[in-house]
């Protein structure tokens, strides 16, 4: 390494090299870690999208997983650090449509198997990309077991686990109404919305001269099978039974009780679209109504909608106001403020339409994953975040598992193509049709939801003795917004599959935010590119700022700190210059624990501050208090070791009696820092380790020397 401590520090000059190193060293490798490893510690990577790359949570959550990783590693833990990359279906096909419509071509002019060829030669491309930027940061993971979502070993396990649970009965498919998407042309999950506030209109419309009901979607009512208000509103409580005509369609529909009514909306009465709303479709499953589809997948109306047949939605909408106005049937409207939900990816209004899906029954698998948390084998931290969990556990919905892209594990599902309902479940294609004995039989061109393949991380495309050797593991990092999506779905995949949860500990990182402490957005300019940071003061210096203010759940991100962790660097890099300038024998040099002695009160001072600063560091890095044990070693060794020791060394140098004690303190408190520093700053604090003087059979690396 090009370590030259008479020039100024310069990340530069040494951070690539030493990557390099430790690369070539293979300790990444838990396989390869020198002496006797008795226990494991294993961190599984959050699976980055192959369209992303590095923006501030990625840089967060991936120091804080170093840092775990790097600690452990130096306490003689056999560590493994599993990274791979997430195929992110919806993502993924809408990035490659994206450049393909900058060639004027669409994936249907490709038909499905040449654009899946567009897609793989995308990813051979830029899919990796995010993990070029994360080096950049130092991250220690074992690249020699980097994995991908759609590598044949995983997709093998994807389609196992699929017919596991068909074989217990667990997978169903059926017509419901689901989220879809119109313009990724897909169904999505609940989990897979994103809830916008938007001001939209209430209209009040007569459906009869004792009924007005209120809705944000009049559209929909083209669509109606009944009108439901709730069983103790006395309101109605005499019309429930009767039936009323439905305006426009002149269709006669019945007016029904139901506990999911809010009286308090409205006017108490409600239209019901079994079609068109998720919870309608519930109430219209419970009273055995009609479902009636007035909207298709491209948001337009059907011909069930009549003279409306081929409008947009909003464009229907604003012409059925309009009618309603002309009949007389338009009471009132008024300003309306509500949660629009819309698609995570596309940003795209969801419309809920009627759907042959599959689905996974989540009951049982709920119930895992709530006894897993509720028992204490998985501990999530911060606590607070355990609500959220057991929130989702204990009123889980079943899971639509089915995707309607080309981008992703096809379902192993084969139908008959003249017996078209008629499927069969199998690993592989079967050589021929079961049913009608004579047809090419074709598999389901539906995929599964990316988050069904994500669940199954922490186990699957393993080779049997990494299972063996790296299974369950020990600490998940992770953000917010995907405890429900990802976390508790592994838990319960893991029990499910492996019957032992896949890790004991999730922490959960803070969200960071702009200086005024909004959401970072590149899109509205917001965004910062953390590799920015990394050119101008180097990854050490941007690792500490993060963690330096990632004293809570959410962080306003400032700069000023990332400046202090260059200035800290130079503190580092100034401090060891000044103790190698000390060195005079060997004997010095090679000082140990044992044979220093404080001789003075400063020595006893520091030698003190340095063993209470080991214990509260360790103990803070293991209950995930990260910017604390930052702050503690970054107070010990700026004030109590640079301002107060070395100042004092100055003067207890001069004399005989005390200078090669003093130079060996020195020497051993410097070395002591280092060691606690790396996992916060591994590459400043691996260039130091290089040139302090050790016995030739020390460890060579930093990286693995004892904490």
């Amino acid at each position: 390494m090009n370590a030259d401590f008479s020039k100024p520090y310069d990340p530069k000059i040494i951070e690539d090299e030493i990557y390099e190193t430790w690369l070539k060293s293979g300790y990444f490798n838990p396989d390869n870690l020198p002496g006797k490893r008795k226990k494991n510690y294993i961190v599984y990577m959050p699976l980055p999208n192959v369209t992303g790359a590095l923006h501030m949570g990625h840089a967060l959550n991936n120091t804080v997983q170093d840092i775990l990783i790097r600690y452990h590693r130096m306490k003689g833990y056999k560590t493994l650090w599993l990274p791979g990359t997430d195929h992110a279906g919806i993502a993924t096909q809408y990035v490659v449509e994206k450049e393909l419509r900058k060639q004027n071509i669409s994936r249907w002019e490709l038909g499905r198997e040449k654009f899946i060829e567009k897609v793989w030669e995308w990813k051979q491309k830029y899919g990796d990309a995010i993990l070029s930027q994360l080096k950049k940061f130092g991250v220690s993971a074992d690249w020699s077991r980097n994995r991908f979502t759609m590598d044949e070993a995983y997709a093998k396990d994807v389609r196992k686990a699929f017919i596991h649970y068909y074989e217990k009965g667990w997978l169903y498919r059926g017509l419901r109404a689901v989220n879809w998407c119109p313009k990724d042309g897909t169904s999505l999950s609940e989990l897979e919305l994103e809830y916008k506030d938007e001001e939209i209109k209430l209209w009040y419309i007569k459906y009869s001269d004792e009924i007005t009901v209120a809705t944000t979607r009049p559209e929909t009512m083209l669509g109606d099978t009944a009108i439901a208000v709730n069983p103790k509103d006395a309101r109605y409580k005499d019309l429930v039974g009767k039936k009323v005509i439905l305006p426009i369609q002149n269709r006669e529909i019945p007016v029904i009780a139901d506990i999911a009514i809010d009286p308090k909306f409205g006017t108490g009465a409600v239209k019901v679209t079994p079609a068109h709303d998720i919870v309608d479709f519930e109430i219209g499953q419970r009273h055995k109504l009609p479902i009636i589809q007035v909207i298709d997948e491209r948001a337009r109306m059907t011909p069930e909608a009549g003279k409306y047949a081929g409008l947009k939605t909003i464009e229907a909408r604003e012409k059925i106001v309009s009618d309603l106005k002309e009949m007389g049937l338009l009471i009132k409207e008024e300003p309306y403020q509500t949660r629009v939900a819309k698609c995570y990816r596309c940003g795209t209004t969801i419309e809920p339409i009627p759907s042959n899906q599959w689905f996974l029954k989540m009951e049982k698998l709920g119930a895992l994953a709530e006894k897993a948390v509720k028992s204490g084998k998985v501990k999530i931290q911060p606590k607070n975040f355990r609500k959220t969990y057991l929130n989702w556990a204990a009123n889980v919905r079943d899971w639509n598992i089915s995707r309607q892209i080309w981008w992703g594990h096809q379902l192993p599902v084969y139908f008959c193509k003249n017996e078209k309902e008629k499927f069969v479940v199998s690993l592989d294609k079967p050589s021929k049709c079961p049913f009608c004995k004579n047809c090419g039989i074709e598999q389901s061109p539906d995929v599964l939801d990316t988050w069904f393949s994500s669940a199954l991380w922490p186990f699957a495309g393993l080779s049997e003795r990494d299972l063996k050797n790296y299974y369950p593991g020990n600490a998940l990092i992770t953000a917010r917004d995907i405890i429900n999506l990802w976390v508790a779905r592994m838990i319960f995949s893991g029990l499910e599959f492996k019957k032992k949860v896949p890790f004991t500990d999730v922490y959960i990182n803070g969200t960071i935010q702009t200086k005024d402490g909004k959401r970072m957005s590149k899109s509205l300019g917001t965004g910062i590119d953390p590799l920015n940071h990394i050119n101008q003061h180097g990854a050490d210096a941007t690792r500490f700022g993060i963690i330096w203010q990632a004293n809570g759940q959410d962080i306003r991100w400032d700069e000023a700190a990332v400046i202090a962790g260059r200035k800290f660097c130079n503190k580092i890099w100034n401090a060891t210059r000044f103790v190698l300038s000390q060195i005079e024998s060997p004997t010095i040099a090679l000082a140990k624990a044992g044979f220093v002695k404080p001789q003075t009160a400063a020595d006893k001072f520091i030698l003190k501050s340095l063993d209470k600063t080991k214990k509260n560091a360790g103990k803070m890095i293991e209950n995930f208090k990260f910017s604390e044990a930052l702050h503690e070693l970054y107070d010990f060794f700026w004030h109590d070791f640079c301002d107060k020791y070395i100042e004092e060394s100055k003067k207890q140098a001069t004399g005989d009696k005390l200078k090669e004690n003093t130079q060996k303190i020195l020497i051993y408190v410097l070395k002591e820092s280092i060691k606690m520093l790396h996992p916060f700053m591994p590459f400043i604090t691996e260039a130091v380790f290089e040139h302090l003087p050790r016995k030739t059979k020390d460890n060579n690396l930093l990286i693995v020397e004892t904490w």
